[in-house]
């Protein structure tokens, strides 16, 4: 049979769709003016930018660099989670993503909110200039659980929940950012890989490589930032951070994870038995409030519940909101009176450049991204 020859006008509709989408590419693109780089690094380059219709406009452009694997591998799992949840989730306390445009080079362009106060990290370490109260803690960690509550309402973990992934508006509202490491929930019989969550902020149960977890992986590191908000030092801090270190470190500040607090535990596949003399007991509760003393009673027992080495026992997002905690004296500060001088546009800038899971550097410098990229719902 003859090869059948294809007329030209039939080739017409692929290209006329491909010049519509380079067309609709470079209106996006042409509706932002760059300014100021506030951060650089080998992931993303950070821009200030405002919209060329409106001045007063600002947002902040993130080009996530794509290197010659595009071409084999296509766009990097990270940036696609990262694209795909900010366009699902539009909430107060989380960085609102206005826009994605591409440039000729390929490079992916994420038109994000801007933040201009920096992120509660540099607050928490400027302990020469920066005081704050259990007023304020109250009003941060209310806008954390809010936006961790709203994630899990919509099926996502985040996973990379911590201070500097806490960036603080203009108004100084405080939102989480870094998409980078979430995933949808599982289907149950789905495997889910343990190696993610910052070091210092990652629950045990990640540490003994379960392949099964729940939102409560969130609520453990919501619990990390409570303590560190109070003691203004990261409650599970240890270098080295290996993981026996890190094991060791839970162990001593929570207590020790047995079959009698935790069942099922030693079935877990990176479980490490612990000689019955080394055990340590799980923290009671007057040791959380001796600790914690400066957010009272309620807020110990909030974050003593956080803090459940069975993740099972862990409260929901939603059964944090409903704590007693947020109806006891004091009431949350009000937004302007909040401090919120944490570092500025360029701590903004440093903090987007990042790859999901890396901490800034003096915390834990080149912590690595052990990421299971063989799949996205990995």
């Amino acid at each position: 049979m003859a090869a059948q020859v294809l007329h030209p006008a039939q080739a017409a509709p692929a290209a006329s769709a491909t010049n519509i989408a380079e067309q609709l590419d470079d209106q996006e693109r042409r509706k932002y003016v760059k300014g100021k780089k506030l951060g650089s690094g080998q992931y993303a380059d950070v821009f200030s930018a405002h919209l060329v219709s409106d001045p007063t406009q600002l947002v902040a452009i993130k080009k996530i660099k794509v290197g010659p694997e595009v071409q084999e591998w296509g766009i990097s799992h990270d940036s696609l989670r990262e694209i795909k949840f900010l366009q699902e989730l539009s909430h107060p306390n989380i960085i609102r993503l206005y826009s994605v445009f591409s440039t000729k080079n390929q490079n992916l362009n994420l038109v994000l909110e801007q933040l201009p106060q920096g992120d509660l990290l540099k607050l928490i370490q400027d302990t020469n200039n920066i005081n704050y109260n259990a007023s304020d803690i109250k009003a941060w960690m209310g806008m954390l659980c809010r936006a961790i509550w709203f994630c899990h309402q919509n099926f996502v973990l985040h996973r990379d929940i911590k201070p500097n992934n806490l960036l603080i508006a203009a108004n100084g509202e405080v939102k989480l950012a870094d998409f980078g490491l979430a995933r949808s929930f599982a289907d149950p019989h789905a495997p889910m890989t343990y190696n993610t969550i910052t070091k210092w902020y990652r629950p045990p149960e990640l540490y003994y490589q379960a392949n099964f977890y729940s939102g409560a992986v969130d609520i453990w590191s919501v619990g990390c930032v409570f303590a560190e908000l109070v003691q203004r030092w990261p409650f599970l801090y240890s270098n080295p951070d290996g993981d026996l270190a890190m094991i060791a470190k839970i162990c001593e500040q929570v207590g020790t994870p047995t079959e009698d607090n935790w069942p099922g535990v030693s079935k877990l596949r990176g479980y490490v038995p612990v000689a019955k003399q080394d055990i340590n007991p799980v923290k009671k509760r007057v040791d959380w409030e001796t600790n914690f003393s400066t957010v009272g009673p309620a807020g110990a027992d909030l974050l003593m519940n956080m803090f459940a080495l069975d993740p099972r026992k862990r409260p929901t997002a939603a059964q944090i909101l409903e704590h007693h905690y947020w109806t006891s004296d004091p009431r949350p500060s009000r937004l302007e009176d909040l401090p919120r001088q944490g570092g500025g546009l360029d701590t903004m800038g440093e903090d987007l450049k990042r790859r999901g899971g890396e901490l800034p550097n003096t915390r834990g410098d080149k912590v690595a991204r052990k990421i299971d990229f063989g799949s996205m719902i990995g």
